[in-house]
């Protein structure tokens, strides 16, 4: 029998930077798990992005502020739907546990 991939399975530990993976590309649409520890964006160095991208935090927690909705602050089990072109900033992440993302990138609205 085949073995499943468990994206909380081997969680890298007190990085000096925020561990990207990426899960799956496919048409345009990529799947990354993001493992935070205690790293914010800098206020003068948001986010932006020609794309949605939607997020769902699975474990720890974490502020995110997106230009023109405000600040949420995430559990595990919340989403946001972070529009394209829309600045954003994770303003804190848990110092004290991985704080794990996955982040789901979606190609860019055709525009006709």
């Amino acid at each position: 029998m085949r073995q499943a991939i468990n994206i909380l399975d081997v969680l890298p530990v007190n990085a000096a930077s925020e561990v990207t993976t990426e899960l799956l590309a496919h048409s345009g649409v990529r799947i990354e798990r993001i493992v935070s520890s205690g790293q914010a964006t800098p206020a003068d160095a948001p986010y932006v992005q020609a794309h949605a991208e939607w997020v769902l935090l699975l474990a720890g927690a974490a502020g995110l502020r997106v230009e023109a909705d405000g600040e949420y602050r995430l559990r595990p089990g919340d989403c946001v739907l972070i529009p394209e072109n829309r600045r954003h900033w994770v303003t804190w992440t848990a110092a004290d546990e991985p704080t794990v993302w996955l982040a789901i990138h979606l190609p860019p609205l055709l525009q006709v």
